[in-house]
């Protein structure tokens, strides 16, 4: 009988091999193509060792997003803990966001190669932790006096959206070039968040009062 340390060493090891079969087939074929056995084929592993491991397709991939989360989020709360002005803040949390896309290529268009693998993305708990923890940020941030009181939930939701779509762009030029899409996606923000409607100090978000009294909604 193989020592435990053995077990364990190659439990790990066979785990991470069928994760990364399952980002290359992801971003290959995409979500809604691919299918278990697409992903067997890909290791060198036997087929009924998959499922010593995950349940289906559906489990494999959320654990792919909530591994990428768990990697990435550290470095943008660091980020964003040390900025000092907006421009940092923002600066600094889009290229470390792109340069994490560049190094993941793999795990990034796993995600993005089919509609429907978005709403699982969106539904793991690592990466609504994730947008949780932004959301806090931007907060803390407005505490600093570094961004206006702005809807903090709207502001999110439109920093994801806008570093996604520019990452997937980014990564079909020949040359991708992180520091280049977060100059751009910085300048975008910082020309718009300016003309943002600020909250009520007392304000909710999403049903906050504007500086100029009208309801926003």
């Amino acid at each position: 009988m193989s020592p435990p340390g053995k077990r364990e060493w190659t439990k790990v090891q066979n785990r991470h091999t069928i994760l990364e079969a399952a980002r290359r087939v992801f971003a290959e074929l995409g979500y809604g193509a691919t299918t278990v056995r697409d992903i067997v084929r890909a290791t060198p592993l036997a087929s009924g060792t998959f499922y010593n491991y995950f349940k289906s397709k559906e489990e494999i991939f959320q654990a792919i997003q909530d591994e990428s989360a768990l990697r990435i989020r550290p470095r943008l709360r660091e980020e964003r803990a040390r900025a000092q002005s907006i421009e940092a803040f923002i600066m600094g949390s889009f290229r470390t966001f792109f340069e994490y896309v560049e190094s993941d290529q793999h795990g990034f268009r796993a995600i993005r190669r089919h509609t429907d693998a978005m709403r699982v993305r969106m539904d793991t708990p690592e990466m609504i932790a994730g947008f949780d923890e932004l959301r806090e940020d931007l907060e803390t941030a407005i505490g600093k006096d570094l961004l206006p009181p702005v809807d903090t939930d709207y502001l999110m939701a439109a920093f994801v959206g806008v570093a996604f779509e520019i990452a997937e762009r980014m990564l079909r030029r020949d040359d991708t070039d992180p520091a280049l899409a977060a100059e751009f996606a910085t300048a975008l923000f910082l020309g718009g968040v300016r003309h943002l409607p600020h909250r009520a100090t007392n304000g909710v978000n999403g049903n906050a009062t504007t500086t100029n009294g009208s309801a926003a909604a």
